[in-house]
C-alpha cells in the first residue's frame, strides 16, 4: 500500500510546480470559503471585471486604446445598471409587494378552481381531499410571505452595506480592468519561470469560464426580456417578477427549468383557470425552454466544454452547497476548472518524464 501511494505521488507530486500549484489551489478554496464574506466585495468587482474584460479586448482589436476602452465599457455598464436599477428593479418590487398582499385571496382562487375538479371526476377527488390539500398550501404560502416580509424588513440595516457594494464595487472593477495585466504580472514574478501546469489551465480557464460567464450573462438577459414580453402579450399577471424567474432558472440547467414550472403554472392556473389562456402560457413557456436550450444555448456556448448532466448536477450541488448563489451560478466553470486540471497535470508530467528521459 506504502509502496503504491509513494508511486502515485512520485508520478503526480514529483515536480515542484505541482506541489507549489496544489498549495494554491487549496490555498485559494481556504481563503474564498473562511474569507469570501468579508472579501465579498473584491470577489464580486473580480468577477463583473471578468465578464467585461471580453468588450476590452473588442474594442481593443479595432484600435481603441486600452484606458479609452476600458472607460467605454466601464460607463456603458454603469448605465446598464441604473436603467435596470430605475426601468426594472421597481415593477419587480411592485409585483412582490402586490403579491404577498393578494396571497390570501390567491389561495383562496386556488381553491375554487380545483373544486371544479371534483364535479368533473368525482370519483378521482373530493371536497375534503381538496380543502385538506389548500389549507396545506394555504399555510406554506402565508410562511413564505411572512418570510418575505420580514427579509424585506430585516435587510433595512444593512443599507449601509448596500452603498459600500454600490461604491466600492464599481472603483475596484474600474481597477481591475484597467491594471489588469499589471496586477496578473507581480502574481507571474512570485511564480516560478517553468510553469507549464499552471499555464494551460489558466488558458483554458480564461476560455473556458470566460465565454461560460459572459454567455451565461446574456442567456440570462435574453430569455428574461423574452419571457417578460410574451407574458405581457399574454396579459399574465406578475409578468416581471414571473420573468426574472425565469431567467435566473438558466443558471442551473435542467433543474431551473423544471423548477420555475410551477410558480408559472400557479400563477396562469389561479388567473385563468382550465382555459385556453392557461394552455397558451404553458405553450409558450416551453416554446421559450425549448429554443433555449436548442437554439440559443448551442450559440452561446459553442465553444465551451459540454459536461454530462450528472456531472453538472453534482457541481451544482457541490459549489452552490459551499459558495451559495455564486456556487451555483460558477458551477459549470468550476466543473470545466476542474477536468482542465485532471486532463493537463498527467500530460504535462508525462512529458516532463519524457525530457529527463531524452
Amino acid at each position: 500500500m506504502i509502496n503504491v501511494i509513494r508511486g502515485w505521488m512520485d508520478r503526480y507530486f514529483s515536480d515542484e510546480e505541482a506541489i507549489l500549484f496544489s498549495v494554491l489551489l487549496i490555498a485559494c478554496f481556504g481563503i474564498i470559503i473562511w474569507l469570501g464574506r468579508p472579501l465579498a466585495p473584491v470577489l464580486t468587482a473580480l468577477v463583473l471585471a471578468f465578464m467585461m474584460q471580453g468588450g476590452v479586448n473588442r474594442l481593443q482589436s479595432v484600435g481603441i486604446g486600452h484606458t479609452a476602452a476600458v472607460l467605454v465599457v466601464f460607463l456603458a455598464a454603469v448605465s446598464g445598471f441604473i436603467g435596470f436599477v430605475v426601468g426594472v428593479v421597481p415593477a419587480i418590487l411592485g409585483q412582490v409587494e402586490s403579491f404577498i398582499t393578494e396571497l390570501p385571496r390567491l389561495v383562496a382562487g386556488v381553491q375554487s378552481q380545483l373544486l371544479v375538479l371534483t364535479e368533473r371526476y368525482p370519483d378521482y377527488f373530493s371536497a375534503e381531499q381538496i380543502n385538506l390539500l389548500v389549507n396545506q398550501v394555504g399555510q406554506q404560502v402565508s410562511s413564505i410571505g411572512q418570510w418575505l416580509l420580514s427579509f424585506s424588513l430585516e435587510s433595512l440595516p444593512n443599507l449601509l452595506g448596500v452603498l459600500i457594494y454600490l461604491v466600492l464595487v464599481p472603483i475596484l472593477v474600474f481597477f481591475f480592468m484597467k491594471d489588469g495585466d499589471l496586477l496578473l504580472a507581480a502574481i507571474g514574478r512570485a511564480l516560478p519561470d517553468r510553469r507549464p501546469i499552471m499555464a494551460q489551465v489558466w488558458a483554458e480557464m480564461q476560455h473556458q469560464v470566460s465565454n461560460y460567464v459572459r454567455g451565461k450573462a446574456l442567456e440570462i438577459a435574453i430569455v428574461g426580456a423574452v419571457t417578460f414580453l410574451a407574458f405581457v402579450m399574454l396579459d399574465l399577471r406578475y409578468a416581471a417578477l414571473l420573468a426574472l424567474l425565469v431567467g435566473l432558472s438558466v443558471i442551473v440547467p435542467y433543474i431551473g427549468a423544471a423548477v420555475v414550472t410551477v410558480p408559472v403554472a400557479a400563477v396562469a392556473f389561479i388567473q385563468f383557470g382550465w382555459g385556453s389562456d392557461f394552455f397558451w402560457v404553458l405553450g409558450v413557456y416551453a416554446l421559450i425552454q425549448a429554443l433555449d436550450g436548442n437554439v440559443l444555448v448551442p450559440l452561446l456556448f459553442s465553444e465551451v466544454v459540454n459536461l454530462h448532466p450528472v456531472a453538472i448536477i453534482i457541481a451544482v450541488l457541490l459549489f452552490g452547497g459551499i459558495w451559495g448563489f455564486w456556487g451555483v451560478f460558477f458551477a459549470i466553470p468550476l466543473a470545466t476548472l476542474a477536468k482542465a486540471v485532471v486532463s493537463a497535470w498527467p500530460v504535462v508530467q508525462r512529458k516532463a518524464e519524457l525530457a529527463h528521459s531524452d
